[in-house]
C-alpha cells in the first residue's frame, strides 16, 4: 500500500514538471513573437524615415542646384566642404576639385584673399553682409561678387564653420538698371497722366475762360476804334493849324472836330484800354500757370486768391444755377505749387458742379478753419452724396461714376497725390444733413 502511494506521488510530480516545462517554452515562443513583431515595426519605421531622408536630400539638392547665387559651405578653418552648381559654373571647376581646398584659393587677387581671411576667419561668430570680392572665373578674368557670410552651428551650439553666399555684381547692376529704367518710365507716365488730366480740366473750362476773355478784349477793341477816330480828327486839325489858317477859322474847325472833347476823353479811353489789356494779361497768366508742368515749383503764397480764381473759372463754365459761397478768411499762407493746388481746387469744384447738375438750386459751400499750424478747407455740395460702396475707392486711379466720355477717373487720384506731396491730406465723406464733403488739410507756413 505504501509502495502504491509513492508511485502515485512520483507520477504526479513527473506530470507537473512536464507541464511547467511546456509553459516555459510557450513563454519563450511568445516573447520571440513579440520581439519579431517589434523588429518588423522598427524596420518599417526605419524604411519610412530613410525614404523621408532621401526626399529631403533630393529637395535640398534641387534647391541648391536651382540657386542663381553661389553657395559655399566651409569649416572653421575655411576648408570647402560643399558648393552648389552656380559656383561650379562661375569657376569652371567640378566639386571634387574644390572640396577640401581653402576657400581663399577661389579669389582672383591678393587683396580679395586677405579681405576674405580677415572677415571669414578673424571673427567667425560675426555676420558679413555685401562685401565685394573678386573671384576668378572660368575664363580667368576676375568677377566682382557681393559676398555674405553666416556662422554655422551644431545642435549643441558649437561653431562648425561658415555658410558663404554671393551674387555677381554685374547681375545686381543689370537689375538696378532695369529697376531704374522702370522707375523713369513710371515717372514719365505719371507726368503724362498729370498733364493729360490738367489739359482735360482746362478743356472743360474753355467756355468759361472764353467768356471771361471776351469782356476785356471787347473793351480794348471798342476803345481802339474810338481812338482811331480821334486820331484822324486830331490829325486833320493839326494839319489845318500848321498852315496860314486865320484864328477864327481855326477855332471854328476846332469846335467842328470837337477837339476839346476828344482831349478830355483821351485819358479815360487810354486808362480803360490799359485796364482791359492788364485784365487779359492776368487771365492768360493764370492759364499759363495752370497748364504749366511745374514739377518742382515751391514757393510761399496765399491760397485764398488761388481758390477764388479756380472757383471763378469753374463757375463761368457751369450753369447759372450753380452758386458758390466762400468763407475763407485772409490770408492762408502755404508753401508749394500754386498751379498744382489750383488744379486740386478746380477738380473739387468741378466735381461739385457735376454732382449737382440736375438740381434747380445747386450749391457749393467752401469754408476754411485754421488751428495748430494747419488749415482745413471743406468743399460741401448739396448733391446726392457718395454711395457707401464707392467711399473707399473714390481716390483710386481710373475710378469714376460718370458716363463714358464725361470723366477720366484721374482727377481725384491726381489731386490726392498733389495734396500728399504738399504734406497734407485729402479725404471725403457724406455730411449728416446730405451732400458730399471733401476736406483739404494743408500745413500753414
Amino acid at each position: 500500500m505504501a509502495d502504491k502511494a509513492a508511485t502515485t506521488i512520483d507520477s504526479i510530480a513527473a506530470a507537473a514538471g512536464a507541464a511547467a516545462e511546456d509553459r516555459v517554452w510557450l513563454d519563450v515562443i511568445n516573447k520571440m513573437d513579440e520581439v519579431y513583431n517589434d523588429l518588423l515595426k522598427y524596420e518599417v519605421a526605419l524604411e519610412e524615415k530613410n525614404a523621408a531622408l532621401e526626399d529631403s536630400q533630393q529637395f535640398i539638392s534641387s534647391v541648391l542646384t536651382s540657386m542663381s547665387d553661389i553657395l559655399i559651405v566651409c569649416s572653421r578653418a575655411g576648408i570647402i566642404e560643399s558648393v552648389n552648381q552656380s559656383l561650379l559654373t562661375l569657376t569652371g571647376k567640378n566639386e571634387e576639385d574644390l572640396r577640401g581646398r581653402p576657400i581663399f584659393d577661389l579669389f582672383a587677387d591678393e587683396a580679395s584673399r586677405q579681405n576674405a581671411q580677415r572677415h571669414f576667419t578673424g571673427h567667425p561668430a560675426e555676420r558679413l553682409n555685401d562685401c565685394e570680392l573678386q573671384i576668378a572665373s572660368a575664363e580667368g578674368a576676375p568677377v566682382p561678387v557681393s559676398m555674405n557670410c553666416t556662422p554655422r552651428y551644431s545642435a549643441m551650439g558649437k561653431l562648425l564653420g561658415m555658410v558663404v553666399t554671393g551674387r555677381p555684381v554685374g547681375e545686381l547692376q543689370r537689375a538696378y538698371q532695369a529697376l531704374h529704367r522702370a522707375h523713369e518710365e513710371l515717372k514719365h507716365t505719371q507726368q503724362q497722366l498729370l498733364h493729360s488730366e490738367k489739359m482735360a480740366s482746362l478743356g472743360r473750362l474753355v467756355a468759361g475762360v472764353a467768356h471771361e476773355l471776351n469782356n476785356p478784349i471787347s473793351f480794348v477793341l471798342g476803345n481802339t476804334v474810338v481812338l482811331k477816330k480821334y486820331a484822324k480828327r486830331i490829325g486833320e486839325f493839326l494839319e489845318a493849324a500848321a498852315g496860314d489858317l486865320p484864328t477864327a477859322e481855326r477855332e471854328r474847325l476846332r469846335k467842328e472836330l470837337r477837339i476839346d472833347r476828344i482831349l478830355a476823353d483821351l485819358p479815360s479811353l487810354i486808362d480803360g484800354t490799359v485796364e482791359g489789356a492788364e485784365r487779359t494779361r492776368d487771365i492768360v497768366d493764370g492759364l499759363k500757370r495752370f497748364s504749366a508742368v511745374d514739377r518742382d515749383e515751391r514757393e510761399r503764397f496765399d491760397l485764398v486768391p488761388v481758390i477764388e480764381r479756380a472757383v471763378h473759372w469753374v463757375g463761368k463754365a457751369s450753369p447759372d444755377r450753380f452758386k458758390v459761397a466762400m468763407e475763407l478768411g485772409i490770408p492762408i499762407m502755404v508753401t508749394g505749387s500754386p498751379g498744382q493746388l489750383q488744379q486740386v481746387v478746380m477738380n473739387l469744384a468741378q466735381n461739385a458742379a457735376d454732382a449737382t447738375a440736375g438740381l434747380a438750386d445747386a450749391r457749393l459751400a467752401i469754408a476754411a478753419r485754421a488751428s495748430d499750424g494747419w488749415v482745413e478747407i471743406e468743399f460741401r455740395d448739396n448733391g446726392p452724396g457718395i454711395a457707401a460702396e464707392n467711399l473707399g475707392r473714390i481716390f483710386d486711379p481710373f475710378f469714376t461714376t460718370k458716363p463714358v466720355g464725361k470723366g477720366t477717373g484721374l482727377g481725384l487720384a491726381i489731386s490726392y497725390g498733389i495734396v500728399d506731396r504738399h504734406g497734407g491730406k485729402l479725404s471725403a465723406y457724406n455730411h449728416a444733413d446730405g451732400g458730399a464733403v471733401f476736406s483739404l488739410l494743408l500745413p500753414l507756413t
